[in-house]
């Protein structure tokens, strides 16, 4: 079923990036993020099939099972994210082009990769027999997420122009920069297996707590230095040239700032949340710990390992 599910991955992500490669047209409408989802999705499920198909995922000292969950579950956002930017930028900018069958066809055969990605991540949780799959609890999600909404920020902001002109963006740049990172961090002490070696409770509460610090001053300077005149911003989105052809750009440039405003505040919002059910959970654990009979506290430190929260 795995390698039946990478074959149509390959086969889908394969035909959906030929398609739009072929018509200029459609390379148009598609812009960089959904080439970029296609073919990223592509190498991906390319080296993971390779590396199964050798038998090296038992050389890597990680949680294999959590490794394809996490891509997949990724992947299947990054998926849905991509199909809808190119059918949104179709319909409103090139809905009489004659490539209309080749739009639909793109658009079907990216929206089956996502649906695939999905069914891995359900049929990997259930292969692996545990009953709490991490993607499926809502740490997990909230976590993938955060990922996933950071991923969408990088693609916004790939132009320099957006924010090379002030120091506060460059720091909302590297807040969006240091926070993905500290996710990655969270991932590998799952991966890795690490939960008995580090008090990842108290570990993943602080990162979190840190990450929601950093995007709240980014929720605040990247729309004050973006969108108000007093700080160099365009209050207007008539005042920006790029948005008068949507030929030639169909996200401009005050759209992408836009996104990025938003998409930061959404982002906080799940860290936010994030951290409130990180610290119920783990204050709860640790009043368990204090009022437990000194016996079975003791027996429970010497027969059991430290409680980690689930990715």
């Amino acid at each position: 079923m795995g390698y039946f599910l990478r074959l149509l991955l390959l086969l889908s992500t394969c035909v959906a990036f030929s398609l739009v490669a072929g018509v200029s047209t459609l390379q148009a409408a598609a812009g960089n993020w959904s080439i970029f989802v296609w073919c990223f999705c592509f190498v991906m499920t390319l080296i993971i099939l390779i590396v199964e198909l050798c038998g090296l995922q038992s050389r890597l000292h990680l949680s294999w099972d959590g490794f394809l969950i996490t891509c997949a579950s990724c992947a299947t956002f990054l998926c849905l994210s991509g199909s809808i930017v190119f059918a949104t930028a179709w319909i409103q900018l090139l809905p009489h082009s004659p490539f209309g069958d080749h739009a639909i066809a793109v658009t079907a055969f990216s929206s089956l990769v996502s649906v695939a990605y999905a069914t891995e991540v359900v049929w990997t949780c259930a292969q692996s027999g545990e009953f709490s799959c991490s993607v499926l609890t809502l740490p997990g999600l909230l976590h993938r997420l955060e990922i996933f909404v950071a991923c969408v920020i990088f693609a916004f902001i790939s132009s320099p122009h957006l924010y090379v002109h002030q120091p506060a963006l460059e720091w909302c740049v590297a807040v969006y920069s240091i926070c993905f990172l500290l996710s990655a961090v969270t991932l590998l002490l799952n991966w890795y297996n690490w939960d008995n070696r580090l008090p990842v409770p108290l570990v993943h509460l602080g990162l979190t707590l840190l990450s929601a610090l950093l995007y709240a001053s980014a929720v605040v300077l990247w729309p004050l230095y973006q969108f108000n005149g007093e700080f160099g911003g365009q209050p207007q989105r008539s005042s920006d040239v790029s948005c008068r052809d949507k030929l030639t750009s169909y996200i401009c440039t005050w759209d992408q700032r836009l996104a990025v405003a938003v998409l930061t505040a959404v982002n906080l919002l799940i860290y936010v949340v994030d951290l409130v059910d990180l610290a119920r959970r783990f204050f709860y654990q640790l009043l368990r710990l204090c009022t437990r009979p000194p016996d079975s506290l003791l027996l429970s430190v010497e027969t059991s390992s430290p409680s980690s929260v689930v990715l």
